[in-house]
């Protein structure tokens, strides 16, 4: 089959009704408000628009492009599908998410699936509880349709790794060109929000994980302040950076998964945190949201390829126009200067957080075992690259080290004191602007992730809120602009990001090409 073929079989997927009669949905770029207004006119249902999705699973994740982003499927979707069908017409909906297709990362508990980081050493292991925020999904009314492959214990194993590789799912590869990587560690989220294999996805982050997968396959995702969105239930890797965030096609539908998302929870008590969880973030969707917002341009992340820094100036001259007042340029400490101690927290942190979390889901594993798994096991495990993350984090001691917290002191001092906080108040900013990741790359299972520029770390580090939006493609790839500012601040994100997109209108739906065009 020619790419052609491809995109001419995928690009309406039909489906039998329950009474019968041939129903065609068009889900490529399908919106949350487009699923709304099919339930309330009666085209579909959210059983036919489930069969739908899984039918495109199969024509798209499984066979033609073959993208493998899909770990595995909720084998009740359709069950609950149909209940959310006779609720509907019985009580009404829940709201907006009402029998909306949700993917969720392979990290992320879920009662009646595998949650195994794809590791084939969590595979069989004891079947968690839910974790809260899928609570939260179910409670909104979402179909959750299945799990997202990622890159295996979210790209925290080994050096010179594989994004979007794990030993349980194998690779995903990015629909904009198939040979070329998805990012990591939310790939599966990526690919399969961008090739419309669901309305919306969730992923997680600790440092890029959300945003340069969502950046690469263009898509809007958002990295919520810590705090924000609990992570009880989700496998981690450190307590002063991981959250889970949305990844969607357009904002609004990610600020819509994100009002599902966010909430207190007893067992998270960082979601104790200011009053933002109450928030209705849909209030922020303001097309003229970029009138007087103030916008700091970090250079330091610019340079890294010239077609990127030329589509960069054009987005802030977009801006312009729609009547933000640019700041350029704005200094915060390099990632060369943050690198450091980030590393030394992470090991510290994934350390006493896995086992906690292994012995929470009633698992006799702990990180040595782990290690020793993956060396009984390594022609599966250990075939495209090593554990040396694991190996580091097992020598290291608690958290009451002296080692540790001067690292997570010197993190705060870096990225909140002398960096976000500093640069937003001395320039009276909303928010920072850069671009968000490089380009797609080239899959090297020699070489590893060949990763030239990005601008994750300092709003990761912090604990603070990142947006990035689609801004076009170059050479058929897509590239993201960045927008994060100080902690609770994704009001003021939202407008703007909202704003951005609302004025460029710069995403394209991906085109399955077998190489860069």
């Amino acid at each position: 089959m020619n790419r052609r073929e491809v995109l001419k079989t995928i690009g309406l997927a039909a489906v039998t009704a329950s009474t019968g009669r041939a129903q065609a949905i068009d889900l490529e770029e399908i919106t949350v408000d487009a699923i709304q207004n099919g339930f309330k006119s009666g085209r579909f249902t959210a059983k036919t628009l489930t069969e739908t999705f899984l039918a495109r699973i199969d024509s798209i994740d499984r066979k033609g492009p073959a993208l493998n982003a899909i770990i595995e499927l909720n084998p009740d979707a359709l069950k609950i599908a149909a209940t959310l069908d006779a609720e509907r017409k019985a009580k009404g909906i829940r709201g907006p998410l009402h029998g909306v297709p949700v993917l969720v990362k392979d990290n992320i508990d879920t009662s009646n699936m595998s949650t195994t980081a794809g590791s084939l050493a969590l595979v069989g292991a004891p079947q968690p509880k839910d974790a809260f925020i899928v609570t939260r999904l179910r409670a909104a009314g979402a179909v959750i349709l299945g799990k997202t492959n990622l890159s295996e214990w979210a790209n925290f194993r080994g050096q010179h790794s594989t994004s979007g590789w794990s030993g349980r799912g194998g690779q995903t590869r990015n629909p904009y060109a198939l040979d070329r990587n998805t990012s990591g560690s939310s790939s599966g989220s990526g690919a399969a929000a961008a090739a419309s294999l669901c309305a919306i996805a969730v992923g997680t982050e600790t440092d890029g994980s959300i945003v340069s997968p969502a950046s690469v396959n263009g898509l809007v995702g958002i990295k919520p302040t810590v705090g924000l969105i609990s992570r009880s239930g989700i496998i981690p890797i450190s307590a002063s950076q991981d959250t889970a965030g949305p990844m969607a096609r357009t904002v609004r539908d990610a600020v819509l998964l994100l009002n599902a998302l966010a909430g207190e929870d007893s067992a998270d008590l960082i979601t104790r945190a200011p009053d933002e969880r109450s928030r209705d973030y849909s209030g922020f969707l303001d097309a003229n949201g970029l009138r007087g917002a103030r916008l700091g341009i970090v250079r330091r992340y610019f340079g890294f390829q010239a077609e990127v820094d030329k589509l960069m100036e054009q987005s802030i001259a977009a801006m312009k126009r729609q009547g933000a007042v640019i700041v350029d340029p704005v200094e915060i400490p390099s990632d060369a200067q943050i690198s450091g101690p980030e590393m030394e927290v992470l090991l510290y942190e994934f350390k006493a957080g896995l086992n906690s979390y292994l012995k929470g889901r009633g698992s006799t594993e702990t990180l040595s075992n782990l290690i020793a798994f993956n060396q009984k096991n390594a022609a599966r495990e250990l075939q495209h690259f090593g554990q040396e993350l694991f190996l580091q984090a097992e020598k290291k001691g608690p958290l009451t080290d002296l080692a540790y917290l001067k690292a997570r002191a010197e993190c705060t001092r870096l990225t909140r004191t002398q960096g976000i906080d500093a640069v937003c108040a001395k320039n009276k900013l909303q928010a920072l602007v850069a671009p968000t990741s490089c380009l797609a790359w080239l899959t090297d299972y020699v070489n590893g992730d060949s990763v030239t520029g990005g601008c994750s770390t300092p709003a990761a580090v912090a604990g603070y809120p990142h947006i990035t939006v689609p801004a076009g493609l170059v050479q058929g790839l897509p590239a993201g602009i960045s927008f994060f500012g100080p902690a609770w601040s994704e009001p003021a994100l939202i407008k703007i990001a909202y704003a951005f997109e609302q004025a460029t209108k710069a995403r394209r739906k991906p085109a399955f090409a077998n190489g860069m065009r």
